[in-house]
């Protein structure tokens, strides 16, 4: 028979935690880096745009949480060991790394170029792939705690690691990419106390999806499968987030949540 604790900890308490949140300076970036400073990280919020950063930096301050604001380009590795080495150098440690940089630009498959496919795997998937790596070689340091866990890599790629969309091959390759990527990164890194999970966000709405140039007629196709007749929030992303962030989720690594309305179970 299982045990229950004899008082409840506060849910997904972060406190005296270091997160990084990459492409955080709108949309669900923006989402996961308060709600993490919510529970008590201390946020390094990382994106190509510094200042667009800064304005979430500046909502963390007003909750009287603890922020930064780094510059990254994700499909440039030295530009990802600045931000991990600045995390460092900021807080001592890095304990959760979220990678939610991304970018999906329809363009047919008939139509691709070389530059087209190698923009979107640099960002999607190999930026991931090193962010995971300089983080975990830095996880390795901290103290590990009762369960023996060290730190949490979350990874959000989208329902598209499941799904085909038309105009969107690059992407669809990134984010499969992505899922089973962490799958074998877990193994590797089980041993060290470190977990790696992911998330696939379905139709969300957010900045980036509303900018994506979809026609009417994509948009209707999109959302007419949905179970839920919607689309998620960036919010309801971020809870999935914290969740694998936390220790709440301590037995999990190489999983991943589906946040979707019920879009991939029709």
């Amino acid at each position: 028979m299982f045990g229950l604790n004899k008082t409840l900890p506060k849910f997904c308490d972060l406190k005296g935690k270091v997160a990084v949140v990459t492409g955080a300076k709108q949309g669900m970036g923006r989402a996961h880096a308060l709600k993490l400073s919510v529970v008590g990280a201390k946020v390094v919020l990382a994106d190509l745009n510094l200042a667009g950063c800064q304005l979430v930096v500046d909502e963390i301050k007003k909750m009287r949480g603890e922020a930064i604001a780094v510059r990254c380009d994700m499909s440039k590795k030295s530009e990802i060991d600045n931000l991990i080495a600045e995390t460092i150098k900021k807080f001592g440690k890095i304990d959760i790394l979220v990678n939610n940089a991304g970018i999906f630009p329809f363009k047919p498959f008939l139509e691709m170029q070389e530059a087209d496919f190698a923009k979107v795997i640099d960002i999607n998937l190999k930026g991931y792939f090193f962010a995971a790596q300089v983080a975990a070689k830095e996880m390795q340091k901290n103290q590990p705690n009762e369960k023996g866990l060290r730190g949490s890599i979350v990874n959000v790629a989208s329902v598209a690691a499941i799904m085909g969309f038309a105009g969107l091959s690059h992407y669809c390759a990134s984010k499969g990419g992505v899922v089973a990527m962490s799958k074998a990164i877990a193994l590797e890194l089980a041993p060290f106390g470190i977990r790696i999970n992911n998330v696939d966000p379905g139709a969300i709405n957010t900045p980036g999806a509303s900018n994506a140039n979809m026609t009417q007629e994509q948009q209707t196709a999109m959302l007419a499968p949905i179970p839920m007749k919607r689309q998620g929030s960036a919010e309801e992303v971020a809870n999935a987030v914290l969740f694998l962030a936390s220790d709440e989720s301590s037995y999990m690594t190489g999983s991943t949540m589906v946040v979707d309305g019920g879009w991939v179970a029709g």
